[in-house]
This record gives structure tokens, sequence and C-alpha cells, in this order.
């Protein structure tokens, strides 16, 4: 089962009021249903998620939906549950502001008073448009998906109500709406009132997170050690060229030794190479020291060859 299955199934276990319920069905029956002037028609693949709307449309109509179990091979083998409204279908529709008469009405803000109403519908919506990747598999995207812009439009817009700053795509002539930020997608997970998906999507988020942070450490690490490297071959260079030209004897003594160890040891650090001094010689210097001697070394190979070329 999918990490998204599993976040609506755990959504489907939810204990809601009627007026939740009256929502959560709206979004549910608006987005996904087909709907003839006489009959609505939803097709679930999940039968938690049928069964959820089967007790909706029960408790808040107090009507029967007929339900129809097919099995379909197409690709893999899977259950498809159909539920249809043919009584009262159109008393339906006007009851959830849907449609009225044979005119199909807009989604309405003021149909939302509170903002449990406005969770609610969302979280219908996801249900039946809505897909999220699992965050230890892939990157962070949380979208729902319809099939008209006018649907997208609206639904984004009440979501940026929600403070939620999701976009809006067109994909193979549907509309998508959509989070790709961790923090806004765990902030919809826990607005779903889901905790076991919640702490699974957080687990990832920390331990991504974390391995990301080590991955930049190590990558700066890795940088800092090539840099001082570069560095340690290019004062190699400098001190080999004064040797070849006896300039060495212009250096004062401390300067002398310096040169004698970074020609030991060229790729040690500033810090690194003045521990190994101070430990093998008592001469007492810290890192800022190590480069006053190496910019009195490189001044002293730029003077003589600016002298040689004059």
């Amino acid at each position: 089962m999918t990490y998204s299955m599993k976040v609506k199934e755990e959504i489907c276990r939810l204990n809601i009021n009627r007026m939740e319920a009256l929502s959560e069905l709206t979004a549910i029956i608006r987005y996904d249903a087909l709907i003839k002037p006489n009959s609505i028609t939803l097709t679930f693949e999940s039968g938690a998620i049928a069964k959820r709307v089967y007790k909706d449309i029960k408790s808040i109509f107090n009507l029967s939906a007929h339900i129809t179990v097919r099995n379909q091979k197409r690709f893999r083998a899977k259950q498809v549950y159909i539920l249809e409204i043919k009584e009262h279908a159109t008393t339906v529709l006007e009851r959830l502001h849907i449609m009225k008469g044979q005119k199909m009405l807009k989604m309405n803000r003021t149909d939302l008073d509170t903002r449990e109403e406005m969770v609610a519908f969302v979280r219908g919506a996801f249900l039946v448009t809505g897909s999220l990747n699992d965050p230890a598999t892939s990157k962070y995207h949380l979208e729902y998906v319809f099939d008209n812009p006018k649907d997208a439009e609206s639904f984004n817009k009440l979501l940026h109500e929600m403070k939620f700053d999701t976009k809006v795509l067109t994909r193979n002539s549907k509309y998508m709406v959509y989070l790709k930020s961790a923090e806004e997608i765990s902030d919809m997970i826990r607005m779903f009132g889901t905790p076991n998906s919640l702490f699974y999507f957080e687990d990832v988020r920390i331990y991504r997170d974390h391995k990301n942070m080590v991955n930049r450490l190590n990558n700066c690490e890795i940088a800092n050690q090539e840099k001082t490297l570069q560095a340690g071959l290019k004062q190699v260079k400098d001190i080999e060229y004064l040797q070849e030209h006896d300039l060495t004897d212009l250096l004062d003594e401390k300067t002398r030794i310096v040169m004698e160890y970074r020609l030991k040891y060229p790729e040690s650090s500033y810090q690194e190479l003045a521990t190994i001094i101070g430990m093998e010689t008592g001469y007492t210097i810290g890192k800022s020291g190590i480069n006053h001697h190496f910019i009195k070394i490189k001044n002293l190979r730029k003077m003589h060859e600016e002298q040689a070329n004059s």
C-alpha cells in the first residue's frame, strides 16, 4: 500500500461530526462524481473510502446508495467499488450546493462557515483527487488534480486563505494544485488529523534533514581539505623557488623553521603545522603567525621575480 493510500485510510477512520461529514461529502461529490439528471455515481478503488462515503450519505440524507463491487483485471487485479444514488439525487446535489435544478454551481467559499468545515472540505478533496509522495523514496510533493481550471483555481484560493502557499500547474489536460514545501506538507497532514501519517512523515523528514546536513558538512570538509592542499603545494613551490635562487638566508630563523616544516608536511593545515612546530621545536606559534611567515615567503619570491624581469 502506498503512503498516500495509508494517509487516506487513516482519514477514513476519523470520527467527525455531521457538519464536517457534510463538507467532506460535498468535496467528494463535487470533484469525483459522475452526475446525470437523476443519478450520482462515484467510483473508488479503496474499500475504506467507499465505506466512509456510504456511511456519510446514509447518516446525512438517510439514503442507501446502491453498491456494486467489480473485479478489474487491467494491468493488475483489483476491486472497484461503485456507489450510485438514484433516489433524491437532485435533493442531495442542491443540499450540497453543487447543483440547482439543472445548473452546476461554482464552489462557494461562503458555504464553509468555520475552519472545521474548510478542513473537512480539503480532507474530502484529498480522498478523491489528492496524492502524496512517500518522503522516504521521493521528493516532497502533495497534489490535488482537477478536471477543469475553475475547480483548481477556486480550490487553490481556499488553500491560500488557509495559509498554504500552493501553486497551480497544467499537466496532461489536468489542473494540479500542489505543494512542495516539506514544512507545509507536514502542516497539511497535521491538519487532516492523521497522527500516524504525520509521525512517519516527520521521522523521515528529520532523518533526511540530518543526512543532508551531514553531507553538506562532509562536502565543506572535503572542499576545505582541497583548499588546504592547494595552498600547501603553492607554498612548497614558493619555498623551492627561494632555495633554487639561494634566497632563504634573507629570511629570519623563525620563517626558515616554518619553511622546513611546510616541506615536511605539505598537506597540513595552518593549525596542524603550528601544533607540529610547537611540539618538535618548542617555538609557540598560531595560525596567524604561520600565515604571516608565508606572506613573507611569497613577497620575497614576488620581489625577486620582478627584479629579474626588470
